[in-house]
């Protein structure tokens, strides 16, 4: 069974790499009119705004970091006068880094957490005007927030808080018929070049013995935007191929 999303207005953050860009194409494939922001140019813009060509409805990319609060506020306008409203948001801007804790400096521990739990907070709050009488906001957390992994104690503190944030919120948004949800992606296979050594070990260590697709994440995301998961909200579900 297919989801239609016809009519629905959404914004993805970061959503012209990996994850995020199989979340924009499956949002604007299933009828919505996507909004979604980028931090630097080059090809993988550019690529995906030929692509969204292709494909019914309104679509339009943002120049924001949603690191910087500014630029935050810009991206909610460009969502107003463009779409004149939203019924999902989905938070997948993420940054990660891989740095020994004892030499975690504060610097990058709040660049991190800024970009990852920080963003998604004040992305859902300048939304809230925005929302009508339901919304759906997906979040992409990551499997590593409850199994946790060396090298990365702020990545995976900034994935713990975005769940830690999406049941608080579940609770107070709720009554406005406002859903809030985590995707919580294991290992996916995206741009980034792994080693046969690293394909190998990561494969290895799922149920499925491979690697996860964007489209698998992007799935969930549908399923959680659509009505199919209307009475569904706080929860994790977790998209890892049996971690």
């Amino acid at each position: 069974m297919s989801i239609s999303l016809a009519g629905k207005k959404a914004l993805v953050t970061g959503g012209t790499r990996g994850i995020g860009r199989g979340i924009v194409l499956a949002l604007a494939a299933a009828g919505a009119d996507v909004v979604t922001c980028y931090r630097s140019e080059g090809e993988h813009v550019e690529s995906l705004a030929r692509e969204l060509k292709e494909l019914p409805g309104e679509h339009h990319l943002v120049r924001a970091d949603v690191s910087v609060p500014a630029d935050i506020d810009r991206l909610i306008e460009e969502c107003q006068v463009r779409l004149g409203g939203l019924d999902i948001v989905v938070n997948n801007a993420g940054v990660i880094s891989h740095v020994p804790f004892d030499k975690l400096e504060a610097g990058e521990w709040a660049r991190v957490l800024d970009t990852n739990l920080t963003a998604a907070y004040l992305v859902i709050q300048k939304s809230l005007p925005l929302f009508g009488d339901s919304a759906s906001v997906i979040n992409v957390g990551s499997r590593v927030a409850t199994v946790g992994i060396p090298l990365r104690a702020h990545y995976t503190a900034a994935k713990a808080g975005l769940a830690g944030l999406t049941r608080s919120l579940c609770k107070e948004l709720g009554p406005r018929g406002i859903r809030i949800n985590v995707v919580a992606p294991g290992v996916i296979a995206t741009e980034a070049e792994l080693t046969p050594e690293i394909l190998a070990k990561y494969e290895s260590m799922t149920a499925l013995r491979r690697l996860g697709r964007t489209d698998e994440i992007a799935g969930a995301v549908l399923f959680l935007a659509s009505d199919l998961s209307g009475y569904i909200t706080g929860e994790t579900i977790n998209v890892d191929g049996g971690i």
